[in-house]
C-alpha cells in the first residue's frame, strides 16, 4: 500500500463503468476516491472540497473536460490533474497535449492498466 494511502483523488467522467472501473483500481492501490458524472457535478464537488488530486475525461457531454480542466486551475492554481481521453485514434493526443497546455500535469490514454494509472498517480502526487 502507498504511503499516499490517506490521498483523496476526484474521478470525473460521464461513463459509469469507465468510472467505476477507475474508482475500484484507486481504492485497491490504498486511495479514497470522490467520483463525479460530469465537468459541472466535479468542479462543484472539488469546489465544496478540495481534493489531493483530479482524474478527468476530456469528451464530455456538459462541460467538457479541457474546460473542466481550465475551471480547476483558475480555481486552485495548485490543482493536481490527469487527464484521461480515448476518443478517436488520431485526435486523442491533440487533445490530450491541449490539456496538458491548460494544465494537466499528466495524461492518459484509454484504455488504462491498473499498473499505468497507480504510476502516474504516484507521480503526480509526489510532484
Amino acid at each position: 500500500m502507498p504511503d499516499d494511502s490517506a490521498r483523496r483523488i476526484l474521478v470525473i467522467d460521464y461513463d459509469d463503468i469507465f468510472r467505476k472501473m477507475l474508482r475500484v483500481m484507486l481504492v485497491n492501490g490504498g486511495y479514497e476516491v470522490q467520483e463525479a458524472n460530469s465537468g459541472e457535478t466535479g468542479i462543484a464537488s472539488y469546489r465544496q472540497q478540495r481534493t489531493d488530486l483530479v482524474i478527468t475525461d476530456i469528451l464530455m457531454p456538459d462541460v467538457e473536460g479541457l474546460e473542466t480542466v481550465r475551471t480547476l486551475v483558475a480555481m486552485d492554481p495548485d490543482v493536481r490533474i490527469i487527464a484521461v481521453s480515448g476518443s478517436n485514434p488520431g485526435w486523442v493526443e491533440e487533445y490530450l497535449k491541449d490539456a496538458t497546455a491548460f494544465g494537466a500535469r499528466r495524461v492518459l490514454q484509454k484504455p488504462v492498466t491498473l499498473n499505468q494509472l497507480l504510476a502516474v498517480v504516484a507521480e503526480v502526487l509526489a510532484s
